[in-house]
């Protein structure tokens, strides 16, 4: 009973000094995390060879459609390949051949220059969920989201340092006409973070629009020699690119900006039920996308993506965080590193509506194939719900704080002479303890992650404070970091250039709801 008596205090301070480290964590830089732990290769040369006989099967002799898009068509011709109508064929080899000229790292500059990016190599970057038309909070349950919503959440990636990345459409904000709303968005990146960020895809236009705005952000001649935007396409899986998707392609491709090209792969539904010819699947879609980036302006940045789920077959219901595509994602891995090209893979996947248990579970199973598999790029580390239908307020600082473990998980383990703790063994000797070893005092700050949501106090104590569970946590710390948020420097004349195109392409156009 004393010891425990005597400990309440220093608990007390330790709370006061941990909220004071997080108060200054808030405003750190992270320009991504190196990864000091090695990939995990699943399969050898001979698995790895099988599978991309199977593409290459599936592109020679299938082949792709593109729907919509002539432009696509002739570069496709003038490559080599065999186009019939809107299918592609392409010979054993070809797309390889053109993915030569694909960076196998590249640069996402910021506002900020200390928050620009490498994307390739061993550094991995988060970022967060992307493209839910719904939001949900504890207080306001699940609704449509707004501007409101769109700009708080850039305003939260903003303020957690283990977010590197500030994400695209990180909800819908359709209370904004369809065809008007990316204008918003990415104003909204440039006016409330300096981070690197993701632009429109859903009409070449839309593309061009959020180029333009980059130019004025960044200058011209930056842009067009520098990536500062991604956009993010969807294959139509299986086996088709629409005109909208291959058409924002080309537009990020032609002014050197990065196309992330992802196909949407369902098991059972958009692709085979087997995991083998899901991956051979994406591989092939992947690669035509990637290449013809390429086509369209040689050494243009492209990320080679991956988006690999299972399906409930008894109800047709996707389902996220399965162990099927976490296994997918592992060779997806290998297959990208084999073409010399970034990897974008996973997420914070789950099917949960709400934040719960299962979210938690379904999410790390998802984010550590992400990791194991060596992704550079990892869209969707914080706030997916309901498969990717919600974006959960306090989904998204628990997945955050999940983001800030990977970072220590990642760093590995050091063998250096701190490390091993030497002279505190000598200090210490046999039956004592280590609180009060001088190598324990001047590691105290540093020695462990801590958490910003777990409760790690003893029943009493967490009884006392209202017996609350993560949700009520993440809650309580989300509104935190958005009362503390402090908006970054814009150069005025920046944000007014802003404000006139936002204005002046709003006013050209009528509006568009669906």
């Amino acid at each position: 009973m004393s010891d425990a008596a005597s400990t309440t205090p220093q608990r007390e301070r330790g709370g006061r000094a941990r909220r004071r480290r997080e108060a200054n964590r808030v405003h750190a830089v992270i320009a991504g995390v190196e990864r000091k732990i090695p990939t995990y290769e699943l399969f050898g040369e001979e698995g790895l060879a099988r599978i991309e006989a199977a593409a290459d099967m599936i592109l020679e002799e299938v082949g792709m459609d593109f729907r919509g898009d002539e432009d696509a068509l002739r570069l496709w011709r003038e490559s080599g390949a065999d186009v019939d109508g809107e299918r592609v064929r392409f010979p054993a080899g070809l797309l390889r051949s053109i993915l030569k000229t694909a960076p196998s790292a590249f640069i996402q500059h910021a506002r900020n220059p200390e928050r620009s990016l490498k994307i390739g190599g061993d550094t991995v970057i988060f970022a967060p969920a992307y493209g839910s038309p719904f939001v949900q909070d504890l207080v306001g349950g699940r609704r449509y989201g707004t501007l409101a919503d769109f700009e708080t959440f850039v305003k939260l990636a903003y303020a957690i340092p283990w977010l590197h990345h500030s994400g695209g459409t990180v909800c819908e904000p359709v209370d904004i006409p369809v065809n008007k709303r990316h204008l918003d968005m990415v104003a909204a990146h440039l006016r409330f973070s300096d981070k690197p960020f993701m632009g429109s895809v859903t009409a070449e236009e839309r593309a061009e629009d959020s180029i333009a705005m980059a130019r004025i952000a960044f200058g011209r001649d930056f842009v067009d020699a520098n990536c500062v935007i991604m956009g993010n396409i969807n294959a139509n899986s299986p086996l088709v690119f629409d005109g909208t998707m291959s058409r924002a392609l080309r537009a990020y491709a032609r002014a050197n900006q990065c196309a992330v090209v992802v196909p949407f792969i369902l098991g059972g539904a958009m692709g085979p039920v087997t995991s083998a010819g899901a991956i051979a699947q994406a591989l092939a879609e992947t690669m035509a996308g990637c290449a013809l980036t390429q086509l369209e302006r040689p050494g243009a940045p492209v990320i080679f993506g991956n988006f690999l789920s299972s399906t409930a077959l008894r109800s047709g219901s996707p389902t996220f965080g399965t162990p099927e595509p976490a296994l997918g994602s592992l060779v997806i891995g290998q297959l990208a590193r084999r073409l010399k090209l970034p990897l974008r893979c996973s997420g914070a996947f789950t099917s949960s509506k709400i934040p719960d248990g299962q979210a938690m579970q379904e999410s790390t199973m998802s984010m550590l194939a992400a990791i194991q598999c060596g992704a550079n790029f990892i869209l969707h580390s914080a706030g997916w719900l309901e498969g990717g239908l919600t974006m959960g307020y306090e989904k998204f600082v628990m997945d955050a704080d999940f983001c800030a473990a990977l970072h220590v998980w990642m760093r590995g383990l050091p063998l250096d002479d701190n490390a091993f703790a030497l002279d505190a063994f000598r200090e210490v000797g046999p039956g004592k303890h280590f609180f009060g070893a001088a190598h324990t005092l001047a590691n105290y700050e540093t020695a462990f992650w801590e958490s910003a949501v777990a409760d790690n106090n003893s029943f009493e104590q967490w009884r006392d404070e209202g017996m609350k569970d993560a949700p009520q946590r993440a809650s309580e710390r989300c509104k935190r970091l958005i009362a503390d948020y402090e908006q970054p420097k814009l150069d005025p004349a920046v944000d007014e250039e802003l404000a006139d195109f936002v204005s002046r392409r709003k006013a050209e156009r009528p509006d568009q709801w669906h």
